[in-house]
Parts: structure tokens; C-alpha cells; sequence
């Protein structure tokens, strides 16, 4: 709670093994495996009730990857290579895509979707699907995405890994056009710690190159 700085842990009889979390419209929406191991979309009230389970089984081929746009609605990849937009019990495609030989990343960005294709390119969307920016693949071939991450103001964070020399890269992009405003010096460990209250903060201001 960033009024009041106080922590609390919800879902705990929901969730099962949960990967990553969205918050959009007062609800929390937490990628998960059901009770036989499927993977699903678990949607929590913002007090942790538990609203419902979407069933992402033959739907989505990287179901942990996921973006909530401010309606509510549901992106994911589909095994089909196209992002595709969940609406209950219905599905309709959102934009097609361009796929890698590595997992893309998906997160909602900016009242739209970041689509990271390792390899390839980074592309933000709008709530409709349109192309708000596009970037080439920015880092070396053998770079890799492990996460991406949005703050409570919007910034993007990119960590990329490099397996050749084991080291980690962090990078902030901005939401409007995509330019990388700030990158840490590639180490063994990521460089920053997302704080309690959402807050981004580096863990050495030394390690930052800009």
C-alpha cells in the first residue's frame, strides 16, 4: 500500500505456483499452474479474493507471459505466432508477430503491450493492437531477455543476460519512444532491487553508466 507503506500477502489459497503478477484496475492478475499442471491465469480481487481461473491450455505457448490492457482484457502469444487478446470465453487476434528460436517476453506497458523477440525487435502497442514504437534488437546476438519489468511510473526495465560471458545487463527504456536512457555495467548478478513500495532503485550507483 503506497499510502500507507504497509505490506501484505494475499492469494496464499488461490495460488499455487505463481510466476508473475499484474495490477490492473484494482485487481491483481498472477500467471499460475491449476491443480493437474496447467497453466492458467489466476484473477485476484484487490484484497485477494479470488475472482476467477483462466485456462490458458492450447491458447497461449509461453502461458507465464502475459499482458493485461486497462480494460481488463487479456494479451498472450499464441502457439499460432500472433499475440491474441482474451475476452471471457472468446479470443480474437491483436497483432501478428514476429517469433524468435528464444521465449518472447510480454508485459503491459503504457496502457498497451511490450513485446520483447529476443533476436529480433521490441515493440510497444497500443490498447488496439497499432504499433506505438519499434526498435531492432538493440544487444548482441547471444544476449537474451530473462524479464522485463514495468514500475509504478511506467519506466521499462530489461534485464539481458549474456550466457558466453555469464554476466547481466539492466536496462531502462523509455515508454515513449523506446530509447535506452540508462544501462548498468555488465556483472554477475543483476545491479537493482525493485523496493516494497515499487520504487526502482539501483544497489550501486557506481555500476550505472548512465
Amino acid at each position: 500500500d503506497l499510502r500507507s507503506n504497509i505490506a501484505d500477502t494475499i492469494g496464499t489459497d488461490a495460488l499455487r505456483h505463481p510466476l508473475h503478477v499484474q495490477q490492473q484496475g484494482g485487481r491483481w492478475y498472477v500467471s499460475d499452474l491449476g491443480d493437474a499442471g496447467q497453466p492458467e491465469i489466476v484473477v485476484l480481487s484487490w484484497d485477494g479474493t479470488l475472482e476467477r481461473r483462466i485456462d490458458l491450455r492450447g491458447i497461449s505457448s509461453i502461458p507465464h507471459q502475459f499482458a493485461v490492457l486497462p480494460d481488463g482484457q487479456i494479451v498472450v502469444e499464441s502457439a499460432d505466432d500472433q499475440l491474441v487478446v482474451l475476452d471471457g470465453d472468446s479470443s480474437a487476434t491483436f497483432a501478428l508477430v514476429e517469433v524468435g528460436m528464444r521465449l518472447s517476453l510480454i508485459a503491459g506497458a503504457a496502457g498497451g503491450v511490450l513485446h520483447a523477440v529476443p533476436g529480433a525487435h521490441v515493440t510497444l502497442y497500443n490498447e488496439f493492437g497499432n504499433i506505438r514504437w519499434r526498435m531492432d534488437w538493440p544487444w548482441a546476438e547471444t544476449a537474451f531477455l530473462t524479464d522485463i519489468a514495468i514500475d509504478r511510473h511506467g519506466r521499462i526495465h530489461v534485464i539481458a543476460g549474456v550466457p558466453r560471458d555469464e554476466t547481466f545487463i539492466v536496462y531502462t527504456m523509455g515508454r515513449l519512444d523506446g530509447d535506452i536512457l540508462q544501462w548498468s555495467a555488465p556483472g554477475p548478478n543483476a545491479t537493482f532491487t525493485v523496493e516494497r513500495n515499487g520504487s526502482f532503485r539501483p544497489d550501486s550507483v557506481e555500476n550505472w553508466l548512465r
